[in-house]
């Protein structure tokens, strides 16, 4: 597999643990007794994957020179 392709890859596997943490999230939260510490760990665990997300997105994107 080529560099590329493995970011690539590694961007899809990111994006799609971050949309289930968004729905992880969103099923704790609607629950009456919520564990509001897990709520928590999950947000925390998920602006770390966008980060992660945003620097391979960087990566992937080339630079325009002007």
């Amino acid at each position: 597999m080529t560099e590329l392709a493995e970011l690539e890859a590694e961007l899809a596997r990111l994006k799609q643990e971050h949309r289930d943490l968004d729905m992880a999230i969103d099923a704790l939260e609607s629950m009456v007794a919520g564990d509001q510490l897990q709520v928590q760990r999950l947000k925390k665990r998920k602006l770390a994957l966008k980060d992660q997300i945003i620097r391979l997105e960087d990566q992937l994107t080339p630079d325009i020179i002007a």
